[in-house]
């Protein structure tokens, strides 16, 4: 009478069309996310396989020192004359520039 009958789409053949949206949404993922996190991470370790006596570095912690010691898990980190505290080698966050410390 008033209301017309309504009828279900066809069905569109399932290939390559149908899932290319997903396809570009994972590549763009990719591209902006998670490659440059992976890329952080790797140079995040080579940091801190790469300490040595003598280095100035920043926790996330927000503890500013010079190292003393690195040992295979912790750093010994010299924030003040005769203070030496032990922290976790990952939470070294920043290798700082020779000299930042007696510029603070």
């Amino acid at each position: 009478m008033f209301i017309s009958n309504a009828y279900a789409a066809d069905a569109a053949a399932p290939g390559l069309t149908s899932f290319l949206p997903f396809i570009i949404i994972f590549v763009l993922f990719w591209f902006m996310l998670i490659r440059p996190q992976m890329k952080q991470a790797k140079d995040h370790r080579n940091m801190l396989a790469a300490l040595q006596k003598g280095d100035e570095v920043a926790t996330t912690g927000g503890l500013v020192g010079r190292v003393v010691k690195v040992s295979e898990a912790y750093v010994s980190l010299e924030i003040a004359t005769d203070t030496v505290v032990n922290v976790q080698k990952i939470t070294v966050q920043t290798l700082l520039p020779k000299g930042t410390i007696k510029a603070i």
